[in-house]
């Protein structure tokens, strides 16, 4: 019995992404060149000086990457061992293990949370407008939780998300 190989096990296979191909995910990353792996390495670095050399200026003031100061609205942002969801003035931001995608609040055409029926599950669909969705699954540590995710969430949508079509 071969293993699955679809977009739902490996994103490699969603269409328009990367192509598909009949190497484990791992072979692939090790054809990598090491000049890639140099420059990558090079590019890290600097960030890491540059971070460093700007530390001591944003203590100073707060401020985000675009110059300004960060919005005083509120904040949702929930957790477990391998997801999280943060939604701010910016958008919404999903990171499951090593993938992670950002929407900005005009990019979105719905945002829609559900709890599970049993269990501590507790799930947020980001929808676009052309017709794609992204979801994700959260273990809350209590059914309490869940309920004060819920209210935080819909707080942060009702602040930041508008509703009205274009």
């Amino acid at each position: 019995m071969q293993p699955l190989r679809a977009a739902s096990a490996d994103p490699g296979f969603v269409p328009g992404l990367t192509g598909a191909t009949d190497e484990p995910r791992d072979a692939v990353r090790d054809d990598v060149p090491d000049e890639a792996s140099d420059e990558a390495t090079e590019l890290v670095g600097a960030d890491a000086d540059a971070s460093d050399a700007s530390e001591g200026e944003a203590e100073d003031q707060p401020e985000d990457e675009d110059g300004a100061a960060p919005a005083d609205g509120p904040v949702f942002e929930a957790a477990d061992r391998r997801g999280r969801i943060v939604a701010d003035a910016e958008g919404v931001r999903l990171s499951y293990d090593d993938e992670a995608c950002e929407f900005r609040w005009d990019e979105l055409a719905a945002v829609e949370s559900e709890k599970g029926r049993f269990g501590k599950r507790f799930t947020v669909t980001v929808h676009t407008p052309d017709r794609r969705w992204y979801p994700i699954d959260l273990l809350a540590p209590d059914r309490g939780r869940i309920a004060a995710w819920e209210t935080e969430l819909d707080a942060v949508l009702d602040a930041y998300f508008d509703d009205e079509a274009p």
